[in-house]
């Protein structure tokens, strides 16, 4: 492909995710794979090139671009080299017209830029939230050691006990530790977090919203693969990806529960009061994982938001009713809007006397609230609110 058909390759990618942003349609990266999945022809450059260029664009634009050509075009504002493959050559795309409209630039559509300034969060905390993410590993402590784990590129030692920070783009999952189980990639936040929860061997603890498993596994090597482990989700095939991961991990212990949504309390009831630590890492808008996923923050709208709330009030409802007196209770989400947050808690603790707010220590972040925050800039982590909570 010349420079010139890899912007024009970008603009129809663009004009791809911009759709889909606006119908809650596939992510980009999957479209960007089914893209060259189509176009065998281009090479491995050309790919990570056209790649580049997209994701260059969708952190460029704030609100959502009329158009892939008005996204890419932001880009040529600023760079004249991009300017000049607009030459109307036979792959390439047409020459710039004087009047041609050019995407908004900015963080995020204005009434979410809005929502975090309101949430202490603008300038450079806003800034590194469109960076990009460097990659993180947990060492499984079931079947390594962080201090003598070998592995073909030297990593970065973090505070969380047992990670390990790369650069974006290393191919950690080709190395052989990963396939036997020596680690698993997990941002250093999502590490913090799971620390929150203070699992200890023995206890009976459970993972509400477990998704694919990720923080289940952190939470089974701080037990030491001892105690009862419960990962549950009303989504059936992420919840399905965990037993393999598990599996490889050598975490034996963990049960494993899908809900069915509305049924849950019924479904939980074998539960009810048990758990020495219940974890609600609560769906949320992900307003802290942009780093990662740029064009989640085109699919954002207020009444998603709204609606995502509610949820998170209901799950912590839910969790209430499974946690042991004096046991635990700690809320995350991947989120830096207060509505996610500190606003939440705070209705939650007014609306549940006895239960008491426990700021967990960890070793990043900032009080914020009942709870500690943790943000690309200060931090270094994805976007991440934790609170704790202790039951009467």
């Amino acid at each position: 492909m010349t420079p010139a058909a890899r912007v024009q390759a970008a603009i129809e990618l663009l004009e791809a995710i911009i759709a889909a942003a606006r119908t809650q349609g596939a992510p980009a990266d999957r479209l960007i794979a089914e893209y060259f999945r189509a176009r065998r022809y281009a090479g491995s450059k050309d790919r990570r090139a056209v790649r580049e260029l997209v994701y260059e664009a969708i952190r460029a634009c704030g609100p959502v671009p009329s158009s892939g050509r008005a996204a890419m075009l932001r880009l040529a504002a600023a760079d004249p080299v991009i300017a000049e493959l607009f030459d109307g050559s036979a792959h390439g795309p047409a020459a710039i017209a004087a009047d041609e409209p050019v995407a908004a630039g900015g963080i995020a559509p204005d009434w979410l830029e809005q929502a975090l300034a309101a949430s202490g969060i603008t300038g450079e905390e806003a800034a590194a939230l469109l960076g990009r993410a460097p990659l993180d590993l947990r060492v499984n402590a079931l079947r390594a050691d962080r201090g003598s784990l070998a592995l073909p590129v030297v990593g970065e030692p973090l505070a969380a006990p047992h990670g390990l920070r790369f650069a974006s783009g290393t191919p950690v999952e080709s190395w052989p530790a990963f396939g036997e189980g020596l680690f698993e990639v997990q941002d250093h936040g999502s590490q913090l977090a799971c620390q929150a929860v203070a699992a200890q061997p023995g206890e009976t603890v459970i993972d509400l919203c477990a998704g694919a498993g990720g923080k289940t596994l952190a939470l089974a090597a701080a037990m030491e693969n001892r105690g009862t482990l419960l990962a549950s989700d009303t989504d059936k095939r992420r919840l399905g990806n965990l037993a393999p991961r598990a599996a490889r991990a050598g975490a034996s212990m963990i049960e494993t529960l899908l809900l069915d949504p509305g049924r849950e309390l019924e479904l939980l009831a074998p539960w009810q009061g048990r758990a020495d630590a219940v974890l609600v890492d609560a769906p949320c808008s992900g307003t802290g994982t942009w780093r990662r996923n740029p064009e989640a923050r085109w699919r954002m709208t207020p009444a998603l938001l709204e609606r995502l709330t509610a949820t998170q009030e209901r799950l912590l409802e839910l969790a209430t009713s499974l946690v042991r007196p004096g046991g635990r209770l700690v809320y995350v989400t991947c989120s830096l809007l207060d509505a996610e947050g500190r606003d939440g808690i705070d209705r939650f603790l007014k609306q549940h006397g006895g239960w008491r707010a426990d700021l967990p220590a960890l070793a990043l972040g900032r009080r914020h609230g009942e709870g500690i925050r943790l943000t690309p800039f200060h931090d270094g982590t994805d976007g991440f609110f934790i609170a704790r909570f202790t039951s009467p």
